[in-house]
């Protein structure tokens, strides 16, 4: 075998092992990204389930809502847009949010807080206080509507 030869055959062995290290490092870094991204979702389900669940603020109207169709006292609650309503409501915007980043899956957001997001479809005065632009939860109403 000439120089010229084993020259080539080390250029072609050093663009293989290239190609290859590339694909590895390629698939290492899928690996790690997808890791990191479902350990990202976990941190947002955690702290989002500690601030709903756990917290005083929305433990208040989340009981109000519970499910129980148009009743005086919700009724009167969106007439008066309590900051404790609102509170709620701005919660379930956020959640809209990071579905809508990928921050959150569907999954996710039904396991969580699926039930809650019924009762909130379940009153219309609260749909149609949500639907309206003018409230500024077009995100929440995009949520609501994929639940029906």
């Amino acid at each position: 075998m000439t120089v010229k030869e084993r020259v080539e055959v080390l250029y072609l062995i050093a663009g293989t092992i290239s190609a290859v290290g590339t694909v590895v490092a390629a698939v290492f870094a899928a690996v790690v990204y997808k890791r990191n991204s479902n350990f990202e979702r976990a941190k947002w389900a955690s702290s989002l389930y500690e601030k709903f669940y756990e917290g005083p603020t929305l433990k208040q109207i989340r009981d109000k809502l519970d499910c129980i169709k148009d009743l005086d006292s919700v009724n009167e609650i969106v007439i008066r847009e309590e900051p404790a309503f609102t509170d709620y409501l701005n919660f379930f915007e956020f959640i809209a949010f990071l579905r809508a980043s990928k921050q959150l899956k569907d999954s996710e957001i039904d396991v969580l807080f699926g039930y809650y997001l019924d009762c909130l479809n379940r009153h219309d005065r609260v749909k149609t206080y949500i639907s309206s632009p003018e409230n500024g939860y077009e995100g929440l109403a995009t949520l609501l509507a994929s639940r029906i």
